[in-house]
């Protein structure tokens, strides 16, 4: 393992600031180079290290400029949706691993591009899906791994979060979500939940996914909230916006499972992913905080609702913690962006650099995860029909080389590398 590596950063909005601070907490990081193509980004990312680490980055406002720099092991990607895959195989081919901000692909071209890339120059493509490291996802990742639920049949999840604002104030805050809800109609956002899903079914481990239907909900969400926050003569005030306000996506498993997902960011609501997972055995739903097990849970004598028990408040996820998450409590590590997951998945794309090895989430992942949104698109545009889904890995989905263990794997709880 390498001591230090040397990371450029790309992309410096709101969360890409947020992401390079968090990684400068990461052991054997140096960031000697940034970029935005907004020149007071750069700057600011520039103050930024400057300010945590003592030395100041040189910043760049073209990242192809950075890129041609041999002192770079590694980019930190977070930039808009729809630029995430160019510039991801650009620093491949420039021969950097690459870690890039969640979101969905334009087309299934650029998933075989960033494939083609990753396999041609032997450097890696990780989504920096912080989801998959969350505390309950991770507790719950335990309970399947050792059977608990009994052989999973069907899963939920979602991105529901109320997102008016930070969409329709997109030009004033230069917020790449804007532009997409005016134009696309899609599952924009599917891998916060996709991700926790599909490393609980194996998803190009033994599995695949074989086909998608989506459809959407009209539009009236930013409409109303523009009229009511901007007033009637705001010049978007009469635009009719592409992206329904809910929209749903159907998947089938080539093992048997089916999932469903839900986008829903244009109305009032609370938070929630929506999380369930469902076994022969009982289930998770993360709405209610609820878990059913049917050899645990205490069924009141005469209760045909059979009501569910409390998966934090009567102890569920304390027994079945994930021993990454008790060495990261216990080791008193500063929970950092959104509790801490954003640390860990961060700390999982350096260790693979420091390694010079596969990460936990590869570049077969972050394809299949990032397709869902044209392959929702398209299901969408022609009549909500079912689209088929590629097949990423090139049927090597039934027996695929070894993964690597270590503690942030995502294939299986690797006990032996928190041992004492």
């Amino acid at each position: 393992m390498k001591e230090f590596v040397n990371i450029g950063v790309i992309g410096l909005s709101g969360r890409g600031r947020g992401q390079m601070r968090e990684m400068l907490n990461c052991e054997g990081v140096r960031v000697p180079a940034v970029c935005d193509k907004y020149e007071d980004r750069a700057l600011e990312g520039q103050k930024i290290v400057e300010e945590v680490t003592g030395k100041k980055p040189d910043a760049y406002t073209d990242y192809k400029e950075l890129l041609k720099r041999d002192d770079i092991d590694a980019i930190l990607c977070c930039t808009t949706w729809i630029t995430h895959s160019r510039i991801a195989i650009d620093s491949m081919r420039a021969g950097k691993h690459v870690a890039i901000e969640v979101g969905g692909a334009a087309s299934i071209e650029e998933c075989w591009q960033m494939i083609r890339a990753s396999e041609e120059t032997g450097k890696f493509c990780m989504l920096l899906e912080n989801c998959c490291y969350d505390r309950n996802e991770m507790a719950i990742f335990n309970m399947v791994k050792q059977g608990i639920f009994g052989e999973i049949i069907h899963m939920q999840g979602g991105y529901q979060h109320d997102l008016r604002d930070e969409i329709c104030l997109g030009r004033e805050n230069r917020h790449g979500r804007l532009v997409n809800f005016q134009h696309r109609n899609g599952e924009l956002y599917p891998t916060h939940q996709l991700g926790p899903i599909s490393k609980v079914l194996g998803i190009n481990r033994g599995n695949r996914y074989i086909s998608l239907v989506s459809m959407s909900t009209k539009s009236r969400g930013l409409h109303k909230w523009i009229v009511e926050n901007k007033g009637e003569d705001y010049d978007l005030a009469d635009y009719s916006f592409n992206q329904g306000d809910v929209t749903t996506t159907l998947i089938k498993c080539a093992n048997g499972e089916t999932i469903v997902l839900t986008h829903d960011c244009s109305l009032p609501r609370s938070y929630s992913r929506g999380y369930r997972v469902q076994g022969t055995n009982g289930f998770y739903m993360e709405d209610g905080n609820a878990i059913f097990l049917e050899k645990q849970t205490k069924v009141q004598e005469g209760d045909w609702m059979h009501r569910p028990q409390e998966f934090v408040k009567d102890g569920y996820r304390d027994m079945y913690e994930h021993p990454l998450w008790k060495k990261y409590s216990e080791e008193g590590i500063h929970a950092g962006g959104h509790g801490g997951m954003d640390y860990l998945v961060l700390s999982a794309f350096v260790e693979s650099v420091r390694l010079d090895a596969q990460p936990p989430i590869d570049v077969y992942d972050t394809a299949t995860w990032m397709a869902v949104t044209c392959l929702s698109e398209q299901s969408i545009a022609i009549g909500s029909a079912p689209v088929p889904f590629p097949d990423f890995t090139n049927g090597m989905w039934i027996e695929r080389e070894p993964f690597r263990r270590g503690a942030f794997c995502l294939e299986e709880v690797c006990d032996e590398f928190f041992d004492e």
